[in-house]
């Protein structure tokens, strides 16, 4: 069976990488993502990652902060679950490199597009942290971004729920779950799975999100092989 997409950006929330603890890391979790993308770069599958970093900071939960502070706070999280799936991976022997939209070249290469393409041709895994380096942009926003600059077949959105619902499934028994939408359906409905700077520049430039549950095995390999499951938003 051959893989529905060729090269892909996993965005993977930071909330997802807690695993049950809410807060931090799950080594689990981890292993889990590493495992994955071993099978994926073994069927030469060219994958780029894009972190959050609300296991360890919601800015935007600050009433009292400076937005901007706040907004790089979240940046410098997302260099911390970055260096840990780095490692996670390498210890899979997947090679793996983390560019950073903010300079910090002591633990990691800038962010430099035509450097990304290249380490993806040759099968390195890229992760790509601190979102796009500026505040009021969220990560799903940067991962739209670099899905856009490096010509990604697709996003898969890798979070702690299983699929776009019409309501809060965690207050509302009741909410449905979406197969498949369109871009501008997820804008119209103020859905929120994705702000709608992000929706708007995926539609713009017509790249498919795969919404799912990062905490069921192969889920990421599902997707890349086009198995229907979550959510589909395409045009």
């Amino acid at each position: 069976m051959e893989p529905k997409y060729k090269r892909v950006i996993l965005k993977i929330s930071g909330e997802a990488l807690a695993g049950e603890k809410k807060f931090g890391l799950s080594e689990e979790m981890l292993n889990m993502v590493a495992l994955q993308i071993k099978k994926l770069t073994d069927a030469n599958v060219q994958v780029a990652v894009v972190v959050g970093g609300g296991n360890f900071w919601r800015g935007r939960t600050s009433k009292s902060m400076d937005r901007a502070t706040a907004d790089y706070m979240g940046m410098l999280a997302t260099c911390i679950n970055a260096l840990a799936l780095q490692d996670a991976f390498e210890a899979l022997d997947i090679p793996t490199r983390v560019q950073t939209a903010i300079e910090m070249k002591e633990i990691a290469e800038p962010y430099i597009r035509r450097r990304a393409i290249s380490h993806l041709t040759k099968n390195i895994v890229v992760i790509f942290a601190a979102g796009t380096g500026n505040p009021f942009f969220s990560t799903d926003t940067a991962a739209a971004l670099r899905a856009a600059e490096i010509e990604a077949d697709a996003i898969l959105l890798a979070k702690k729920v299983d699929a776009v619902y019409d309501d809060d499934p965690s207050l509302n028994p009741n909410a449905k779950p979406y197969e498949k939408l369109t871009h501008k359906e997820l804008l119209n409905k103020g859905l929120g799975v994705m702000d709608s700077t992000a929706a708007s520049l995926c539609m713009d430039n017509n790249i498919p999100i795969h919404v799912f549950s990062l905490s069921e095995p192969d889920n990421v390999i599902k997707a890349v092989f086009g198995e229907k499951f979550g959510t589909l938003i395409v045009d």
